[in-house]
């Protein structure tokens, strides 16, 4: 990022956000959060902890690759929410945060006393979201929610893929990381309005409502339509010539955008002009109607060019383009760095790693990594003793009693 004379503004410092969540969707909310500045105290359970510490490349003893994607920024404690005195802490905690998240199969937080009714009568100015598998107020709310079960029942399996292809799934979990950001935004919402009121609100999310929400265009297209769109891998369904293309020694993407570009294309870039002076191909609409006719003559000839060679042309005649990486290529780029986009950190029990930074930069600085993803429990004695001035013998009563 471009040097600034300040630090980074934090536009999310002083608020405080009880993250009861777990997996990725409540977590990778909470982050969102975290990441802007809000001081994030995630809840454990003491022996298994969040159930990603379990899954993906192992990262010294109770870290994993997975966890540490939707941790950063935040704090852990540990807490039997199941004991008596795990949810009466939980229940203290949440009457000094600003936000609650949880994701609980529907009734769970209530059973546990930390349902919204019964925080909100302890803290009314609580923002407090809950994030389920179906909308709360229809006949499947209690159904869990995983996310590519979501993914096929609202269709986005059936965007993905290439023609005549089955259902096929998003690369990443799209469904939990567009609610976890769907309900970021909404949170954000809330306190702003809790500014103007003075109250907090109840925020409810649910995965299949975001994953319709995913659908886009292709849900706007099959309405109209009445029938599911065509797919088209790695082509555009509307643009004509707009995808991945193969060079002589590897793929590339070509976007070209309008008519201006393709005509630059046809006789810039690959050196056919007869395709540019063709009344077939003069538009964009002709082009989509002829697809089947021009795609194949393109790749064609795109075949008898190097990568660079394509590249260069395009840049030059102003055509949007780029390579095709392998993910490991894409994060150890020069483009990668110079953005600051990985900030490594030293573990203690695993030597240097690294996690994504931060999206977000404001004022010419993005915002920063304060926090490594945090060890199981590693911060439960310090929250406790700052916000709950719990002292020395209580917490070694607790820890004995299975509770942190």
């Amino acid at each position: 990022m471009p040097a600034s004379t300040h630090a980074a503004p934090l536009p999310l410092a002083g608020v405080r956000v009880l993250d009861l969540s777990r997996v990725l969707a409540g977590p990778m909310c909470a982050m969102a959060l975290a990441d802007l500045g809000a001081d994030v105290i995630k809840v454990e359970h003491p022996a298994r902890g969040d159930d990603t510490r379990d899954w993906g490349v192992r990262v010294g003893t109770r870290n994993t690759s997975y966890f540490n994607s939707a941790n950063r920024n935040k704090r852990s404690i540990t807490l039997d929410l199941q004991s008596p005195q795990g949810a009466q802490i939980a229940k203290d905690l949440a009457a000094q945060c600003d936000v609650v998240i949880q994701n609980f199969k529907v009734g769970g937080a209530e059973k546990l006393g930390l349902g919204y009714e019964q925080l909100q009568a302890l803290n009314p100015r609580l923002v407090y979201c809950s994030i389920s598998g179906y909308a709360r107020f229809t006949p499947e709310a209690q159904r869990p929610g995983y996310d590519l079960v979501v993914q096929g029942e609202s269709g986005v399996m059936a965007t993905n893929g290439e023609y005549g292809q089955g259902p096929l799934k998003f690369g990443v979990a799209a469904v939990d990381m567009f609610t976890g950001m769907y309900s970021a935004q909404a949170i954000l919402a809330a306190l702003f309005a809790r500014q103007r009121s003075g109250q907090g609100s109840h925020v409810q999310m649910a995965l299949y409502d975001c994953g319709v929400m995913i659908t886009s265009y292709y849900g706007m297209e099959a309405l109209l339509k009445d029938g599911d769109p065509p797919k088209f891998g790695n082509a555009h369904p509307s643009i004509v010539p707009y995808g991945v293309f193969e060079a002589a020694d590897g793929p590339l993407v070509i976007t070209v955008g309008n008519n201006g570009q393709f005509q630059r294309f046809c006789q810039d870039v690959i050196q056919r002009p007869d395709w540019a002076a063709d009344e077939r191909f003069a538009t964009n609409t002709g082009r989509s109607a002829h697809r089947e006719l021009l795609l194949p003559q393109i790749r064609q000839a795109l075949q008898g060019f190097t990568r660079a060679e394509l590249l260069e042309r395009l840049v030059r005649a102003q055509i949007p383009c780029g390579e095709v990486l392998g993910m490991l290529d894409a994060l150890q780029s020069e483009r990668t760095a110079q953005a600051g986009l990985l900030h490594r950190y030293d573990d203690a029990e695993a030597g240097t790693q690294a996690v994504l930074a931060p999206p977000y930069a404001m004022d010419g600085q993005r915002l920063p990594v304060r926090r490594p993803p945090p060890h199981l429990g590693e911060h439960t004695h310090s929250v406790l003793q700052e916000l709950l001035q719990l002292d020395t013998a209580a917490l070694a009563a607790l820890q004995e009693n299975g509770v942190i």
